[in-house]
């Protein structure tokens, strides 16, 4: 667990949202929550110390996580996709080729997969 840190959640459902955020507050974790590509990018851009996200991939009105989950990438920041449309979204996901949680799943568990993510060594090597 990386008290303190920034975790930015990305997801068009409120309710998954909210508990996504709960979880991530029980881990003394604060969450940038956002429901939108330009919400997400907004954080990044305020926030300098993101230490990990949780991407949903498909939201509203089109929009797909790739230009939020491209800057991270950009900034070398680890991310997770979190999605229940894997079917739909199959040539994304292999775009993005990312750790996948599928829908549903438990909102502890994603975030604390995400935080996993921010704490491996940069080589890439797991800890245990």
């Amino acid at each position: 667990m990386i008290e303190g840190c920034r975790i930015l959640l990305l997801d068009d459902e409120p309710l998954i949202l909210m508990d996504l955020e709960f979880a991530a507050e029980d881990q003394h974790c604060k969450p940038l929550t956002a429901t939108n590509v330009s919400e997400a990018m907004a954080h990044i851009e305020a926030q300098s110390t993101v230490a990990c996200a949780v991407l949903d991939v498909t939201l509203r009105d089109g929009e797909t996580c790739v230009p939020v989950a491209r800057e991270l990438e950009r900034r070398s920041i680890p991310y997770l996709l979190h999605s229940g449309d894997l079917n739909r979204q199959e040539g994304t996901l292999a775009e993005l080729n990312a750790k996948l949680i599928a829908k549903p799943a438990c909102s502890s568990r994603v975030v604390e997969a995400a935080l996993a993510l921010a704490t491996a060594p940069v080589d890439g090597t797991k800890t245990n």
